[in-house]
């Protein structure tokens, strides 16, 4: 957490009703309420108002405006998929999926914040993560007051031509073309599905740091416990943070950086045998994918985990040397961003 943040929201909290008399004054998140369970009844598609509520609120106000809601009878999952749904439709993910937009990004890390803690403290993180958010929208005010649009109805796909038309638009970075056939796709197919179909586009590029990967991962984690019927935003906003390219020529037909270590990854899958097939804990092979990465090119690094996988390693042994080696390297360089 940004060190002023902090401040801010401690300084809010306690200024307000005082953090500990706050949360004394809120009833508890039982566990049954952050789990999603099959067959749970939907919520209606009132959800507008509270996401105005956090749009509009001042944030001087929010955190105790937010707990009067609470004590009248708003429920967890109700405040999470507010805060999400404020997030994508008022943080821009330019100039890059990063800075303003972890606004957006930490929702499903505060929600794992409170399942993790104890049931009189589970509001704490979710109340961060408002103020958080209106930090976030008071610099994308600054920056331009950017509000995602209404979907061009007229341009939507029919089902059957929504997965085609989804990967020929994010082949070409084209953003009119991805949204709309996204927003088909979610209209009519699952969460896996979605999911399946971005995945790779979501790793073709190191721009802002693989934060496209993360959001997309977290997209749908939060999805999985508010109820995919808030899908739609969501995934569009997922696009067209996927597309950002900071300015750059189209990364379709040109030669940029970025894009060449997953224009090499995507010939090199063709070496891959069934990675489902490794099934070989090897603490070995760990050790010898962290040495590797120690001073490698990408280049080498893809080619060491295709030696693994092929070699019958077990996919959780080379995720430990991924692992271990980020670890290392952000204790040897602390500060790396």
């Amino acid at each position: 957490m940004n060190e002023l943040q902090r401040r801010h929201f401690l300084a809010i909290t306690a200024g307000s009703l005082g953090l500990s008399r706050l949360l004394d004054s809120l009833r508890p998140v039982s566990a049954d309420e952050v789990q999603l369970k099959s067959g749970i009844a939907r919520f209606s598609n009132d959800i507008e108002p509270l996401v105005q509520f956090l749009e509009e609120t001042p944030r001087d106000t929010i955190i105790e405006e937010t707990a009067r809601r609470v004590q009248a009878g708003l429920s967890y999952r109700e405040l999470l998929a507010a805060l999400l749904l404020a997030g994508v439709r008022n943080v821009q993910p330019r100039p890059s999926v990063g800075f303003k937009f972890h606004a957006v990004l930490v929702v499903n890390s505060a929600h794992l914040a409170s399942i993790s803690g104890p049931p009189q403290d589970r509001w704490l993180p979710i109340f961060w993560a408002i103020d958080n958010f209106k930090s976030s929208q008071a610099r994308d005010i600054r920056e331009g007051n950017w509000t995602l649009s209404a979907v061009d109805e007229p341009n939507v796909p029919p089902p059957h031509r929504a997965a085609k038309q989804l990967r020929q638009s994010l082949d070409a970075w084209d953003e009119a073309g991805a949204d709309v056939a996204v927003t088909s796709m979610v209209r009519n197919f699952g969460g896996n599905r979605i999911f399946n179909e971005l995945a790779a586009y979501a790793a073709r590029d190191f721009r802002s740091i693989g934060h496209k990967v993360i959001y997309l991962s977290n997209a749908q984690r939060t999805l999985d416990t508010i109820g995919w019927e808030y899908a739609e935003p969501v995934m569009r906003s997922v696009v067209y943070a996927m597309l950002n390219h900071r300015g750059q020529p189209n990364p379709s037909t040109s030669d940029l950086e970025a894009d060449r270590p997953g224009r090499f990854n995507q010939e090199l899958q063709t070496e891959l045998k069934d990675p489902w097939q490794g099934k070989r804990p090897d603490d070995g092979a760990a050790t010898d994918l962290v040495q590797t990465l120690h001073d490698c090119d990408p280049q080498a690094a893809s080619k060491k985990v295709i030696e693994l996988v092929n070699q019958g390693v077990a996919l959780q042994s080379i995720w430990d040397g991924l692992f271990g080696a980020a670890g290392e390297l952000l204790m040897r360089k602390p500060g790396i961003v």
